[in-house]
This record gives C-alpha cells, structure tokens and sequence, in this order.
C-alpha cells in the first residue's frame, strides 16, 4: 500500500512538473480588450509587440480597426496606440503588418496604410485598384513591401472568392506595381521574398510554394493540415506556419520534414518573431487572445 501510495505521489510529482514547464513556455495574453487580432509584429527599435485588430467584419470599412502596442512580458502599454476612429487616421480592418526602416505597412481591405515609427502618425494610405482583401506583407530590403491579396469577399455564408487573388510591390513614395495575379493562386496570404523569389503560403489551396519575378512557380511539400496564414523564414533556414486547419504552427526543415512547433491555437493568424528572446508571436482570430510561444 505504501509503495503504491509513493508511485502515486511521484507521478503526480512529475505531472505537476511538466504542466508548469508548458505553462512556462507560453504567455496568453487575454482579456484586454483585442478585437479580432489578426497579425503580430515585433518592433525591435522599441523591443514591443504591435498587434493589428480588425474589430469587426474582415469585410468591412467601418473605420474603428485599432493598433495595440504590447510589452515582452505581456502588458498592454496602449491598447489603441492607433486609433482608427480619430480624425486623422485611416484603418478599417487592418491585417498584416510589417516595418520597413522606419515606416510601419498594414494591410487593409483595398489600401495599405504607411504609418511613420516611432510615433504611429499616419503619413499615407496607398488604395490599390481591383483588390478586395489585402492581408499578407513582407519588407524588402528596398523601401517598399510586398502584400498579398487573399482574393476573397463576402457572400452567402460568409467568404467567397473574389478571383482578385495577387501580389502587389508597394512602395514608401505611394505608387504600387502588380507582380502577379491570378485565381491559380490558391488565395495567397502569408508572404516572404528571398532574394529575387517569394515563398508564399495559401489559405485556399493550402499550398506552400516558391514564386520567381517572372512567374515561375515551385511547389513545396505541403504541412500536414490546411488554410495556411502566417509565414516566418528563421535563421536556420527552415520555415514557421500557421494553419488554422491544424490550430498549429509548423516548422519546415531544410530536408523537407514538418514538426508541430505548437499546437492547441485556435485560428492562429499572421506570426510574428521576437528574435531577441527567441518567441513565436501568435494572434488568435477568434479568441481575441495574443499567444507568446517560447519552442
């Protein structure tokens, strides 16, 4: 009786132990007051987080999406540091982001919105003609971004493809340039460039996938679920997605080999890195949560 009681204490010992090493892996930060945030990006000039929040419909140009700006150890330092709702600013349902020297790039419906660092003021919104759902962005080296559109609208029971499917260069003086379209695309979200090639991450098709300049396009092995959304290239050369499917983020290696980097998000959407601490930055869609995951 006494050896079972032991073995007993012991593996509740080791169950407490485990629980509290995954605690200690994760920040959830909850309850603050997002609003459908939908990307996480790290703004290391300032060592914060900023988190776009769509605050409402995707769909819908409703003028109250919000910025938030967050701390490494998971307090809100200004939950609208953007404000879509003051005179002076433009955002809607904003989307992706992604800094570029001293320019912050959000994705938004049909714009993309250019917002100076480090005071968040507004300097420009670029209206790019034809798209409907501007939703993935990369910088360059150059000053410009590269944003995807997801090609999608709203319909009966919720999306539907629009056939806008594409990715647009936009630049910092506002002009803007097609690089490639076309509904084969699967509707492209997450997006990186690497040198004169993109690699690109699909929602619709599920498709992970290299994209020359001229259009020549190299499909990768896909992750093990679907409707993918973030996309992050990390320094050993291997690959960080999000799939809504598997409520996971993947790791891609070098030899083609896919791990479950994380798991149990709930629609996690645009990804972002803190390559300072070595963290995952995870906006959850429908939870209205931001999840910092430590691998």
């Amino acid at each position: 009786m006494i050896k079972n009681l032991n073995f007993t204490i012991t593996l509740l010992m080791l169950s407490t132990m485990l629980s509290s090493i995954y605690a200690d892996s994760r920040i959830t930060i909850e309850n603050v007051g997002f609003a459908t945030p939908e990307s996480v990006e790290y703004y290391a000039a300032e060592d914060v987080y900023l988190v776009t929040n769509i605050n409402g419909s995707p769909l819908e140009a409703d003028g109250n999406g919000f910025i938030s700006k967050v701390s490494p150890d998971g307090k809100v330092i200004d939950l609208k540091w953007i404000d879509g709702t003051n005179a002076n600013t433009n955002l809607n349902a904003p989307k992706g982001a992604a800094i570029q020297g001293d320019i912050l790039y959000v994705a938004d419906l049909d714009e993309v919105h250019l917002f100076q660092l480090p005071d968040g003021k507004q300097i420009n919104s670029v209206r790019i003609k034809g798209s409907t759902f501007l939703n993935g962005i990369t910088p360059s080296k150059e000053p410009f971004v590269y944003v995807t559109d997801s090609g999608l609208k709203g319909g009966e029971g919720g999306f539907v493809p629009s056939g806008t499917d594409a990715i647009y260069r936009v630049s910092n003086n506002g002009k803007y340039k097609t690089i490639a379209k076309g509904i084969d695309m699967g509707r492209p979200n997450g997006i990186i460039v690497e040198g004169n090639d993109f690699t690109v991450v699909t929602f619709g098709s599920s498709e992970i996938f290299h994209l020359g300049m001229n259009g020549n396009k190299r499909s990768i092995p896909a992750p093990p679920s679907g409707a993918l959304d973030g996309l992050l290239k990390m320094d050993d050369g291997s690959y960080l997605i999000s799939s809504w499917g598997g409520s996971a983020i993947y790791q891609l290696d070098q030899s083609g080999n896919y791990s479950v980097v994380a798991d149990s998000l709930d629609a996690p959407a645009d990804i972002g890195y803190d390559s300072r601490r070595n963290r995952i930055l995870v906006p959850l869609f429908k939870q209205n949560k931001v999840v910092i995951v430590s691998p």
